[in-house]
């Protein structure tokens, strides 16, 4: 039997009002605001969006430089056959941005409680708002959305159903780590964070620059969630593969940022760290995990590719204390359970992407478990109580 499901890695559609609700009034024509226009999106110009009378209707973001149509792949629930495009939130399935709407859907999809990823407009780990000039305004649009996220989407009936997670000033790490304890404060103790900071221009984790932020989530009890594409990059094997490709290999960038917290030193640093995946599957990790400690071994000491960094347990040790992963079909994954660890794999619904489960999710979910020969404990463990552990959820009422 297949207990109330948490998924680890959903995503809400910014309220059209969110930031100019929340900005000062001699920002609101800067800050992000919903026009609705029409126009062209041209795919091949990276979704570059053209306003034009004889266009189809679209609702497009406007923040200072940049103009961002909203992309119907991102709220693709309800909108029929999967295609390319824009939408307005009148189409919009009312619960991919409308908390009673959400809650609503999730009763019918089986879900108990959601994590909800930002997902147009900020991208996956506020991105956004880091490449923006004006700092001091991507700072009060950082602060606005996770007020939001955590005094309204996440309250009243969403109150331990909606679980928060809060983004980053990306742009300054003690910035961020401020932005970690005040949101702790508040009740929010998860973040989004990039998978790979360098590939924004940012600082990698190998620098050590990230420790503030590291420090603050240790002492908060904060969860670090990176989500595939966070970094802003896929994987590609060449300009001209189809975008098949990438999403076929886009894991790749999962395993990267393990390899990149473990041989950094910084989950030996901070022991109580924790790192939650989403949507990078977990059938890679036996291999990786070996191939990593192998060369653990050979170089472990400081010899050549070490980097100088010292470990004193072997890197599976770490991942196997400190890292989840997260599925929504990886049958070679939980083939490998044994390996991987069963208390390290949550689930996902992915609600309202294009790749998500609604409403077939108790389907889904009851198919992989038992292709999979899954035990009542080990689908247990898969549905709800890893995310229990994981996020702590116990604080939001969630015991068991």
């Amino acid at each position: 039997m297949i207990p109330r499901i948490i998924s680890v890695d959903d995503h809400v559609m910014e309220p059209p009002e969110l930031w100019s609700d929340r900005l000062p009034a001699g920002l609101k024509d800067r800050g992000p605001r919903i026009v609705r226009e029409k126009g062209f999106l041209d795919l091949a110009e990276n979704g570059a969006w053209t306003p034009d009378a004889d266009g189809t209707w679209a609702d497009i973001w406007y923040y200072d430089d940049l103009v961002k149509a909203i992309s119907r792949m991102s709220v693709a629930v309800g909108l029929g056959p999967l295609q390319w495009g824009t939408v307005t939130y009148d189409e919009m399935r009312p619960g991919a941005w409308k908390q009673a709407d959400r809650l609503r859907d999730m009763d019918a999809n089986h879900v108990d409680a959601s994590v909800c990823f930002p997902n147009t407009l900020p991208r996956f780990a506020g991105q956004c708002f880091a490449e923006r000039p004006d700092k001091d305004l991507a700072l009060l649009c950082v602060q606005a959305y996770n007020d939001w996220m955590i005094d309204e989407w996440c309250a009243g009936d969403g109150r331990g159903r909606l679980i928060p997670l809060t983004m980053l000033p990306l742009w300054d790490p003690e910035l961020a780590a401020t932005e970690v304890r005040r949101c702790a404060a508040k009740g929010s103790y998860a973040i989004t964070f990039p998978e790979s900071p360098y590939a924004l221009g940012l600082e990698s984790v190998h620098t050590k620059a990230w420790d503030p932020v590291f420090a603050a989530c240790e002492e908060t009890g904060s969860v670090v969630c990176m989500h595939i594409g966070s970094s802003s990059k896929m994987p590609r094997t060449s300009p001209d593969a189809p975008f098949i490709v990438s999403s076929t290999l886009a894991f790749q960038n999962s395993m990267g940022s393990v390899l990149d917290f473990v041989f950094s030193g910084t989950l030996a640093r901070f022991p109580a760290l924790v790192l939650a995946y989403s949507e990078g599957q977990v059938g890679w990790l036996p291999y990786l995990m070996e191939r990593a400690d192998k060369l653990w071994l050979e170089r472990g000491d400081n010899s050549f590719g070490s980097g100088g960094i010292e470990l004193t347990k072997p890197p599976s040790a770490y991942v196997a204390d400190q890292v989840y992963g997260c599925i929504f079909d990886d049958e070679t994954g939980l083939a490998l359970r044994d390996r991987i660890g069963m208390s390290r794999i949550c689930f996902e619904t992915d609600y309202p992407h294009a790749d998500g489960t609604f409403p077939r999710t108790l389907e889904v979910a009851g198919g992989i478990c038992e292709a999979a020969g899954l035990d009542d404990a080990e689908i247990y463990a898969l549905m709800r109580g890893n995310a229990i552990t994981a996020f702590g959820l116990e604080r939001f009422g969630i015991a068991r």
